[in-house]
C-alpha cells in the first residue's frame, strides 16, 4: 500500500471531521455524533462477522453494557469521571464479550447466531430485572464530559471526541487486519480445519475476535449514553443488533471503509427523510420500503456491498482506483 495515498486519505477525512460542526447546523453536530457511535459498533462487529466469521446478532446487548457502565459511574461521580468511564465500559464489555467466546468453540455458524440473539435478549432482560439500581424503565440520565468542575458543551464536545475515538479504533482496526492476527481471522473464517493444521489456535484466534468485537462496542454505547444523554435498555434491542447487521451487510462484509459507509447511511437516512416527508405515517412506510428494498438490492446486485461495489467499478479509472484502495 502506498504511504503517502493513506496518509493523504487520513489527513482528508480529519480535515473535513474538523470542519463538518462548524458548516452545519448543531442538530447535524448530534447526528453526526450518533452516526460515530454507530461506526464504532459496525466497526467491532465486522472485526467479528466479517473477518472472523463468527456470526452474531446480539451485539445490542454489548451497547447496552456499555451504556450502563459508563452511565452509572459518571451518573454516581460527575462528568470528569467520563475520561475513565469510556476506555472502562469498553474493557469490561470486552471481557463480557468472552461469554460468547465459549459456545463459539462448539456451535456452527447459524447455531451460534442464535445463541448470540438469546444472550442480546437476556441482557436487556436482567437490566430490566435490576431496575433498582439500572432505573430501566425511566434511563440514567448522563451528565455530559467535565473537566474538574468545568462542564463541557455535550453537543460539540461529544463530536469531537467521538471522531478522535473512531479515527484512533478504526487505526487499531486497520492495523489488526494487516497484522498476523487479522490474517488469522480470514483463515478461519474460510476454512476452520485448514486454519487448525497451519498451526493458528482456534480457541485463542476466536477469544481475540470477541474480546475485541466487543470492546468496540462497549465503547461505542458509553459514547451514545453520553451523546444522548440517558442509558436505557429498551433502547438496546433486537431492531438494534439486525441494524448493526444490516450496516455491515450495506457497506461491505470483510471491509472497514464497508463498515463506515454503512453505518452513516443507515444512521443518516432517517434523519435525511424526514427532510423531505413531513408526515409520520407516510415517513414510516416510505422508510420501511426503503431500508428493506435497499438491503434486498445490495444483496442482488451488490453482493460484497456499497464500498466492494465502488472498488470493483474504480477499476475502469486506474486513479480513482489507486486512491480508493492504494494499490
Amino acid at each position: 500500500m502506498n504511504l503517502a495515498r493513506e496518509r493523504t486519505r487520513w489527513l482528508i477525512g480529519i480535515s473535513i471531521l474538523g470542519v463538518l460542526p462548524f458548516v452545519l447546523p448543531g442538530y447535524w453536530t448530534y447526528q453526526l455524533s450518533l452516526a460515530g457511535a454507530s461506526v464504532l459498533a459496525a466497526l467491532g462487529l465486522n472485526l467479528l462477522t466479517g473477518y472472523a466469521g463468527q456470526i452474531s446478532l446480539g451485539h445490542a446487548g454489548f451497547l447496552a453494557i456499555g451504556s450502563y457502565v459508563a452511565g452509572l459511574l459518571t451518573s454516581s461521580f460527575g462528568g470528569s469521571w467520563f475520561w475513565i468511564a469510556l476506555p472502562l465500559a469498553g474493557v469490561i464489555t470486552g471481557l463480557t464479550g468472552l461469554v460468547l467466546f465459549i459456545p463459539a468453540l462448539r456451535l456452527g455458524t447459524i447455531y451460534l447466531a442464535i445463541a448470540t440473539l438469546g444472550f442480546g435478549a437476556a441482557v436487556t432482560q436482567v437490566l430490566l430485572k435490576l431496575s433498582e439500581v439500572t432505573h430501566t424503565y425511566e434511563g440514567i440520565k448522563v451528565p455530559g464530559p467535565a473537566i474538574g468542575e468545568i462542564s463541557l458543551n455535550r453537543d460539540l464536545t461529544m463530536y469531537f471526541i467521538t471522531a478522535g475515538v473512531v479515527l484512533a479504533l478504526l487505526w487499531i482496526a486497520r492495523n489488526v487486519v494487516h497484522a498476523k492476527l487479522g490474517r488469522a481471522f480470514i483463515a478461519i473464517r474460510d476454512k476452520e480445519i485448514a486454519a487448525e493444521a497451519m498451526g493458528i489456535s482456534l480457541p485463542q484466534t476466536k477469544a481475540y475476535a470477541f474480546l475485541i468485537s466487543a470492546f468496540y462496542t462497549g465503547i461505542a454505547g458509553a459514547l451514545h449514553a453520553h451523546i444522548v444523554g440517558i442509558a436505557q435498555a429498551e433502547v438496546f434491542n433486537l431492531g438494534t443488533s439486525i441494524q448493526l447487521f444490516s450496516m455491515i451487510v450495506l457497506g461491505g462484509l470483510a471491509s472497514l471503509p464497508g463498515s463506515i459507509l454503512g453505518a452513516l447511511f443507515l444512521s443518516l437516512l432517517p434523519e435525511l427523510l424526514k427532510l423531505l416527508v413531513a408526515s409520520q405515517q407516510y415517513y414510516n412506510v416510505i422508510y420501511g420500503v426503503l431500508y428493506g428494498g435497499l438491503l434486498v438490492l445490495v444483496i442482488i446486485f451488490m453482493p460484497y456491498g456499497i464500498w466492494g461495489y465502488l472498488v470493483r467499478t474504480s477499476f475502469k479509472f486506474p486513479k480513482a482506483r489507486k486512491f480508493l484502495t492504494g494499490a
